[in-house]
């Protein structure tokens, strides 16, 4: 049992850790993933092909015009991830929207046909998007190795399958993680599984598997803790409504943000109710951007619009005629606008000085003019 310390908000994991730092920057595709870099931008597709091919295609390229760096799928089948069973066990009662289907009822109508999935990566690579998938069982890597996937997506319900995880991390690609029924333990598990095989391409995305999450739910901070104790890169799964989530957990450190994606929710299907239509999803693109623009760097420097600014601000200025001899008083020296004078923190140390010569109003003050 590993003992878990927090310390400096990092999570200690004892004498077992041992592993070799992280890795800054991951690669999926052509695109780099990491500090510095633009968030990766993932639609998902999930179910809301609604089973018709041309729609699933008509996604695809959406999310290309909305602005997505790459579509993911998920790779199962009733029978590879469940059984035909229903008994108690087997119907769907946890107060999701999907509750009074049994679990194969659910997966059969959601289900990505694999045979479609080959002709969906090549058009997503075709676009210049990447595309992945989650897989739900041995055959389901097997089958995405086939198809020379880039990454592999372990859904929230997989990350205590170990030997799944164990399985993906040998392809040696980087494994995306939703951690969104996850204790502490599971993640520290599942990400162990991965460095024990030498798979050091992690990133962990916060998610909370409520389908829509109420915001409150969220806990976004999460994410920067999380990159701390587990020293990988993080992101967010995001089944929240609208793009206020996303945007803020950029803010937060969210390399990769991930979000279910359709044509329109009014068409329906198991994930239609929280996924994003592609004006959406194009404004949270464009919002996201510009957070990342906006957050720059660590700097007290000043641009040179600022830096003319600066002449806005104020000055030390003599503000009634004055003739030499006489001495500076409040009546006759002023902190005002602009700022051509003296420097404001010098006015306690001339008041009660003598005019070396006489001194027109409105005559920025310099110690030229002092006795």
């Amino acid at each position: 049992m590993i003992d878990y310390t927090i310390q400096r908000s990092r999570v200690v994991p004892g004498e077992e850790e041992g592993h070799d730092m992280k890795q800054d920057k991951i690669k999926i595709g052509s695109r780099l993933i990491g500090e510095g870099e633009p968030t990766y931008i993932v639609a998902e597709m999930s179910a809301n092909h609604l089973q018709d091919y041309d729609r699933a295609e008509a996604i695809i390229r959406a999310a290309k015009e909305a602005g997505a760096d790459a579509v993911k799928l998920q790779t199962y089948t009733a029978d590879t991830i469940t059984m035909d069973c229903d008994n108690e066990y087997f119907r769907i009662t946890q107060g999701t929207i999907w509750d009074g289907m049994t679990c194969y009822e659910l997966f059969r109508e959601a289900y990505t046909p694999w045979e479609w999935q080959p002709k969906l990566m090549k058009l997503a690579n075709d676009l210049g998007m990447d595309c992945f998938s989650a897989p739900f069982d041995f055959t389901a890597v097997d089958f995405m190795e086939e198809m020379g996937m880039p990454a592999y997506k372990i859904a929230s319900p997989e990350i205590w399958d170990i030997p799944l995880i164990r399985k993906v991390a040998k392809m040696g690609k980087p494994v995306i993680m939703a951690t969104g029924l996850a204790y502490l333990e599971d993640i520290e598990r599942a990400v162990r599984t991965c460095r024990e095989e030498g798979n050091e391409q992690i990133i962990l995305l916060k998610c909370t598997a409520t389908y829509p999450t109420p915001y409150e739910d969220m806990n976004i901070k999460v994410i920067p803790h999380m990159a701390e104790a587990f020293d990988c890169i993080t992101g967010l799964s995001d089944h929240s409504m609208g793009a206020a989530v996303a945007v803020a957990s950029v803010a937060l450190g969210a390399r990769m943000v991930e979000k279910h994606f359709t044509l329109s929710r009014a068409d329906g299907g198991p994930d239609g109710a929280f996924s994003m239509e592609p004006a959406e999803f194009k404004q949270m693109v464009d919002e996201i951007r510009t957070v990342e623009k906006a957050l720059g760097r660590v700097t007290y420097s000043l641009t040179q619009k600022q830096e003319r600014s600066r002449e806005e601000g104020r000055s030390l200025f003599v503000t009634q005629d004055m003739k030499a001899g006489e001495v500076f008083t409040p009546e006759n020296l002023r902190s005002i606008r602009p700022a051509f004078g003296m420097a404001p923190v010098h006015y306690e140390e001339l008041l009660g000085k003598k005019a070396r010569c006489d001194i027109s109003r409105g005559t920025p003050m310099d110690w030229k003019f002092v006795e």
